[in-house]
């Protein structure tokens, strides 16, 4: 009667009255083209409802401080497990977090040095780089000093009142501005450059104290800090990311030069364990640290913590995290790499019963890779879990138990389901994915005879050492190799520093907010609401729901947010305009009877051959890049990763001015193995362009319809950064130390 979780009438975005049975404890894969509903019934129909329900459970005060979770549009979900999502966003945390606090690790090597490292120097909290006992006193416990470019920070030419701190808050208005202008410290009408030294180092550099003839604006409790100490105090040392450019600008980092980087005192770094301190063992890579720990003597005293600490490491090694150290910062992980961190925490878990969900676990990740992931979604489910996986890689849809088929097409077009069952009853379907999964795949065995090359010799940077590579022109090289293996070190920052034509394209956010949308990025929602005021006879500003066009109710937001003190907020859709966000004179204005929100709600194929040349061409643009399915309306905010990345592609593809050298890191996530044909014919446009295509990739159908590949290893971290081969994809195949080279010919051959 349990033994499923059962969904009954999902209509959450484009799902069509979904009803589906989902077998407990087992891994069951999620599958079907882009935008065919995949999301909406995982994600935004049964982990949001069972994290809501989870949260209705704590008290009112308590909720405000969690995640917010709208009711989906479902009849009914019944057998609902509490839900774990573990997606690709980045682990979050400041500059003082590192894989080795994020996985606790850290904390059991504490607790082993504070038992039986020589000499005794305290206990295990004494071992903390953010302790004041054992931190670097120098650099606070970060392991980089930071050194101030006061002509970066400060416009000499400008007075306080004109805005001479050039720094986020400290600027006229800014809340901080007022703790320099209102002391009477300073002439605030004065130039910076005709402060006295005295006056430049108070400004700059004073530690505390009071101010000489504060105004009444002045909180009367307050110390006068400079501006450097401020920074260092409430921005630095709390971690504030979103500073993190101003801080870049105004910073030069440099390795401590006491701690050489360590971030602990010489007094910690003089205990050890078999001649190794703490901060030797942080800088070893996984797989050395679980041999250093194995060779420890046996003593009853320390038998628990050692079998914790190698406990969390092997989890680590079994997800391909061998090469990375503890002392490595959380924020210079990749997406993949959080995921993969996460996974494992909840490997070492003592919960049960619980229903695991991951968001395309294979992206960033090559076929190597997953051969370790997979086990942990074995285990997960062995250790009497339910297992749910977004995902389109073959190799993870081959361990599935029971595989839930979305489609038949994106959009509209899709959000039924249309397949249930295992996986060898796909491989015989008639379906997109099963056609996919039984397709031949054939190697490019072409030797085009390039004549000109973009070359990189004995380049050196983190694992990547004395590496020399020649890319061909007008062409498609693809860059492979293990996660960790030196192939972003290698393209996006060695390779940039010396081709600074280079544009990259990848998934990172596009700057906006939930206003922009696909049409004003692209540039084309101008085109169409002209056509509109021509046909109406009134200002194109009338057709913005920025602008005179915007319901009067909710300015154009299309929703109404309420303020209920410790409830939290709640967004509730406009009455008046039904979430439209234009007010009735603009919708009442029609364009081949459609109004302006009827044609935010078409997709690129619905609305070609509506409006002008220029409009047509961007929509086939976006056609090509595979976004086919998305609405024209949709916000900037609201795209995954991949989508972002190819709209970003579609921008270029109508821009004349771009740049002939173009980085792609992994075009193919979140695309769908029939979907790649499409991207593959992209491609081929952009190089029929004239175009120099470099792209990052893991995906085997891409890399063998390469035109020249370079392949990075053997494995990742100090094992890897060495370039094993570069050349026609038709000569990897024989290279025995490439991992690549063994997956494509089981892929092709």
């Amino acid at each position: 009667m349990n033994d499923y979780i059962e969904v009954i009438g999902a209509n959450n975005n484009n799902l069509q009255n979904v009803s589906v049975k989902i077998p407990k404890h087992q891994i069951n894969v999620f599958t079907g083209l882009s935008g065919s509903g995949k999301s909406s019934l995982v994600f935004d129909t049964i982990a949001a409802e069972s994290q809501r329900l989870l949260n209705e459970t704590y008290s009112a005060f308590i909720q405000q401080m969690l995640p917010s979770f709208e009711a989906p549009k479902v009849e009914s979900i019944k057998n609902l497990p509490v839900s774990i999502v573990i997606d690709q966003k980045k682990i979050g945390g400041n500059a003082r977090s590192t894989v080795g606090t994020i996985t606790e690790i850290y904390t059991g090597l504490r607790l082993l040095f504070s038992r039986i490292a020589k000499p005794f120097v305290g206990y295990s909290m004494v071992y903390s780089f953010n302790n004041p006992t054992g931190m670097c006193q120098t650099c606070q416990g970060l392991g980089v000093t930071k050194q101030v470019d006061i002509h970066k920070l400060l416009d000499f030419d400008k007075s306080l009142n004109e805005g001479a701190i050039q720094f986020p808050t400290f600027q006229p208005g800014g809340f901080r501005w007022l703790r320099y202008t209102e002391t009477g410290n300073f002439d605030n009408d004065k130039k910076i450059r005709d402060f006295s030294d005295t006056e430049l180092q108070r400004l700059l550099f004073d530690k505390g104290s009071q101010p000489d003839n504060p105004t009444n604006k002045w909180p009367k409790t307050s110390q006068y800090v400079g501006i450097v100490e401020r920074i260092k105090t409430t921005i630095m040392e709390k971690g504030g990311l979103h500073y993190q450019q101003a801080l870049n600008d105004v910073f030069n980092e440099q390795i401590c030069p006491d701690c050489h980087g360590t971030r602990v005192n010489d007094l910690i770094r003089s205990a050890k364990i078999s001649g190794q301190s703490i901060a030797d063992c942080s800088e070893m890579a996984i797989d050395d640290l679980i041999a250093f720990l194995k060779q420890i003597n046996g003593n009853p005293e320390i038998e628990l913590v050692l079998q914790n600490l190698l406990t969390r490491l092997n989890s680590l090694k079994v997800v391909g995290l061998d090469y990375l150290t503890l002392s490595r910062s959380t924020t210079s992980l990749s997406g993949g790499e959080s995921q993969r961190i996460k996974m494992t925490k909840h490997l070492n878990s003592a919960l049960s019963d619980v229903c695991y969900i991951f968001d395309e676990p294979s992206v960033g990740l090559h076929p190597q890779d997953l051969i370790g992931i997979n086990k942990i979604f074995t285990k997960l489910r062995d250790q009497g879990n339910t297992v749910l996986l977004i995902d389109h890689d073959p190799d993870v849809i081959k361990i599935a138990d029971n595989v839930i088929e979305m489609g038949p097409k994106a959009g509209k077009n899709g959000g039924q389901i249309t397949f249930e069952g295992t996986y060898q009853n796909l491989l015989s379907s008639s379906t997109i994915t099963g056609q996919a999964l039984q397709t031949k795949h054939h190697l490019n065995e072409g030797k085009i005879p390039f004549e000109k090359f973009y070359h990189l010799e004995h380049v050196h940077k983190y694992n990547v050492t004395d590496a020399s590579i020649k890319i061909p022109q007008n062409a498609l090289t693809v860059v492979t190799g293990v996660a960790g293996s030196g192939k972003s070190t290698l393209i996006r920052e060695l390779f940039t520093q010396k081709y600074h034509q280079a544009v990259t394209f990848d998934q990172s956010a596009i700057k906006g907010s939930n206003r922009s949308n696909i049409l004003t990025y692209l540039g084309a929602f101008d085109e169409i609401r002209k056509q509109f005021a021509k046909v109406s006879h009134k200002p194109t500003s009338f057709f913005s729901f920025n602008g005179q066009g915007a319901c009067s109710e909710c300015h154009g937001k299309g929703y109404i947010k309420y303020d209920l003190a410790y409830m939290g907020d709640v967004k509730q859709v406009c009455e008046k305009c039904h979430g439209k966000r234009y007010n009735t004179e603009a919708l009442d204005v029609t364009y081949h009877n459609l109004n302006i929100f009827d044609v935010l709600q078409l997709t690129a194929q619905d609305a070609m051959g509506l409006f002008t040349k220029q409009v047509d061409q961007i929509l086939n643009n976006l056609l090509d890049a595979n976004l086919s399915y998305l609405n024209l309306g949709q916000t900037l905010d609201t795209l995954s990763g991949g989508e972002l990345q190819r709209l970003k592609i579609t921008k270029s593809l109508g821009e004349s001015k771009q740049s002939d050298l173009l980085i792609l890191d992994e075009p193919s996530t979140g695309l769908h193995e029939s979907d790649v044909n499409q991207l593959l014919k992209l491609f081929e446009k952009l190089l029929n362009m004239g175009k120099t295509l470099i792209v990052l990739e893991h995906n085997l159908s891409i890399i063998s319809q390469a035109q020249w590949i370079i392949d990075l290893g053997p494995c990742g971290g100090r094992y890897g950064g060495q370039v094993l081969f570069q050349g026609y994809p038709v000569d990897l195949v024989n290279v025995e130390t490439s991992f690549t080279a063994q997956h494509l010919r089981n892929f092709c051959l």
